[in-house]
């Protein structure tokens, strides 16, 4: 799709794009008139080929300790490497001519280095290369040090969960991925150190390179002579900006997968397998700031929940048992053993970000390829199981969030772990995927040898995908035990919230199953007895309750609202105001309507002292 520019700036981009262009029109209507006779053949050669040698030298040099500088300077923030990071770049700022004069403070014959080797380093092709290093570095460590800052951390977070070491996600993950900079990056160093002339001419006047030789031969010779000294130089710098588009284009070609693992003698695990859940015990204790993470959860079940508010620590509670992050404070125990001193790597324990964390580089089967251990036999499982058969050689960018999703998961089900953590896996999604995804997902987690470890805001998704929860706010536990009961019996009126309560009301226990809640009703409950005389908290949904003519409860209707397929109706009921949703009212405010309440909907919790009662608001 074309899309329209507004009208001042095409033309400002065209203004420049016509003044770099006219030089070189200029100069190719200059061919026919050179004098062809003057050019020293051998001479121009011979100094092409030390332009190109001593560019390549020194480029390779670059590339070898600049990529490495590019990522320290992207990874590690701090003063000392802000710093750094500015004095590598000032060669840019430096006239070529002072560049040169400073490369001879330093490897001149007088000084210490220079003396060292006998001169040697000046006058010299080391000179050179010694020369174009220092003028052209700054351009690959800054395409690097960019390229390597645009690569989501999470990547390498995830790729650490999979098995691999710091240097195999370098070379595997931070590096392709950063590549198209470095590749941009590389291509300007060699140009510059190509063309490089200032610091050239005052390092090593001789041999002469193209540029120093260019202005040799325009002082001696004049304008006439230098389109055929100029025309080499043309053409090696446009065959290589040639070369580099070629090569781009070949590589957003190239989606072919590598060859497949071979075939492992271990089976897919079946559906109906039952396995021992790995038993995971943490104690976590970090600041951050004015923030401080402090759990301590020991839980028994299999299918575990980590529910709470944006910035209540649940991803960073995740991190600490996945070894993406680190405090002193922190143990993490796993079927009896502590790892919280191990890698990543070594915890046996895969990992799926928010984003999902897949590597934009790779295609579907290669993403299931990588995890460390990974197996031909279980990848074609998940493969088929999560209906990703047909996308193997597709990329992320070409795939759905579903379908990303999809792909996450069969990553991390393909990595021989303990524990899988899931870090809010479905919150990307739209309201219908996300619904079907959840109900597909309940049924993976029983064909799992792993305990899985999901956090979310959402308690529909707790309450679906969990046995047991821990329900967490500013980084402090507000209650944690099994799924069921942290719901029916919340340890206050903030987990109640958290949990998706509607109806907050209060009242006074009446018997073990009825709470009193004021004008003559009891409200009836379900789960353990109640204290009697207590003074309660108590909720319910309002889609758990339901119009009905020979109701338990009666009260005045309030207010109808429509809700597009239903509506949505206010009761007074005792002291309280409570929302009921029915499709078939057609009750009018002031009259009497009765209905019932699923007992085992209500939310009780305890109140630490009797505030005057109030209606829900």
């Amino acid at each position: 799709m074309t899309r329209r520019i507004a009208a001042p700036l095409p033309w400002l981009a065209a203004l420049l794009a016509i003044y770099l262009i006219a030089p070189l029109i200029a100069g190719i209507r200059q061919i026919g008139l050179a004098d062809w006779s003057t050019v020293d053949v051998p001479s121009l050669a011979d100094a092409c080929g030390v332009s190109i040698a001593s560019a390549s030298v020194a480029t390779a040099i670059i590339a070898f300790a600049g990529i490495p500088l590019g990522y320290v300077l992207a990874r590690t923030p701090g003063r000392a490497t802000a710093a750094l990071g500015f004095i590598v770049q000032l060669p840019l700022a430096l006239p070529p001519l002072t560049s040169g004069i400073l490369m001879l403070f330093l490897i001149g014959y007088p000084t210490p280095l220079g003396r060292l080797f006998d001169g040697a380093l000046t006058d010299s092709f080391t000179g050179i290369v010694l020369a174009e290093i220092f003028v052209a570095a700054p351009f690959l460590i800054i395409a690097a040090r960019s390229g390597f800052a645009a690569v989501d951390p999470v990547m390498e977070d995830v790729a650490a969960t999979l098995g691999r070491t710091r240097l195999d996600i370098f070379w595997r993950v931070s590096l392709p991925i950063a590549w198209p900079a470095i590749l941009s990056g590389l291509l300007l160093t060699w140009l510059r150190a190509f063309g490089e002339f200032g610091a050239t001419v005052m390092v090593a006047y001789h041999p002469y390179s193209l540029p120093v030789y260019t202005y040799v031969a325009f002082g001696s010779q004049g304008l006439p002579a230098m389109m055929p000294v100029l025309l080499p130089t043309l053409v090696l710098a446009f065959a290589i900006m040639v070369l580099s588009t070629v090569s781009a284009g070949a590589r957003a070609r190239d989606s072919a997968p590598a060859n497949a693992l071979p075939a492992q003698n271990v089976l897919p695990m079946p559906p109906h397998e039952v396995h021992q859940p790995a038993s995971l015990s943490i104690k976590l204790d970090k600041r951050l700031g004015d923030f401080h993470l402090h759990v301590a959860w020991s839980p028994q079940a299999r299918r575990l929940a980590i529910l709470g508010p944006s910035g209540s620590g649940k991803s960073m509670t995740l991190k600490l048992i996945a070894g993406t992050d680190h405090s002193v404070a922190t143990s993490v125990v796993i079927d009896g053993r502590e790892v919280s001193q191990l890698e990543p790597a070594a915890r046996a324990i895969a990992y799926v970000p928010q984003s999902y964390g897949l590597f934009p580089h790779l295609t579907v089967a290669q993403q299931l390829r990588f995890p460390v251990g990974a197996n031909q036999l279980v990848a074609d499982y998940w493969i088929d199981r999560l209906g990703l058969r047909g996308l193997e050689n597709r990329r992320p960018a070409a795939l759905s969030l579903g379908q990303q999703q999809r792909v996450a998961l069969a990553r991390a089900f393909n990595r021989p772990a303990r524990v899988v953590l899931l870090d809010e896996p479905f919150s990307a999604l739209d309201a219908p995927l996300r619904a079907r995804l959840r109900q597909e997902f309940v049924a993976l987690q029983q064909e799992l040898a792993a305990t899985t470890v999901l956090v979310t805001h959402d308690p529909v998704e707790a309450a679906l995908l969990a046995d047991e929860i821990l329900v967490l706010a500013d980084g402090q536990p507000l209650q944690q035990g099994r799924t069921g009961d942290v719901f029916r019996r919340p340890a206050s009126e903030t987990v109640a919230r958290l949990l998706g309560a509607e109806n907050v009301a209060d009242g006074v226990a009446a018997t073990p199953c009825e709470i009193s809640i004021g004008g003559g009703v009891t409200l009836m409950v379900a789960g353990s007895p109640l204290n009697i005389g207590q003074h309660l908290g108590w909720s319910f949904s309002p889609a758990r309750a339901w119009i009905a003519p020979s109701g338990r409860y009666q009260g005045a209707v309030e207010s109808v609202t429509s809700m597009g397929i239903g509506r949505q109706v206010t009761i007074r009921l005792g002291n309280a105001s409570v929302k009921v949703f029915d499709e078939r009212m057609d009750a009018s405010v002031g009259d009497l309507c009765r209905f019932d309440i699923d007992p085992y909907a209500i939310q009780v919790w305890p109140l630490p002292c009797r505030p005057p009662t109030r209606p829900q608001i």
